[in-house]
């Protein structure tokens, strides 16, 4: 019996091996900063409305901002909305 060539490997090494994994690493981190801070505007009850006054800035930058397909977020929006909902926004080099 052969033995199979995939068994032991990782998704995360597929995905090098395809040439996609910093796409999809980036990907996921939009999604899950989106996610967050959908989450915490649900779970302290603020609006969109009132998270762009918290924020001083559109409902369109907001928009922008939870749509995890946006790829064209800034860093200090993101602060500004991590703020606004009472949080830090933490980052480090692995």
């Amino acid at each position: 019996m052969k033995a199979n060539p995939h068994i032991g490997s990782s998704f995360s090494g597929f995905l090098k091996d395809e040439g996609v994994y910093e796409d999809v690493a980036t990907f996921a981190i939009r999604r899950v900063l989106a996610w967050q801070i959908e989450q915490v505007m649900k779970d302290k009850g603020i609006t969109k409305v009132e998270m762009t006054k918290r924020m001083k800035t559109s409902r369109a930058q907001l928009d922008r901002l939870l749509d995890p397909n946006n790829d064209k977020v800034r860093l200090d929006t993101v602060r500004r909305a991590a703020v606004a909902v009472g949080r830090k926004l933490h980052m480090e080099l692995a």
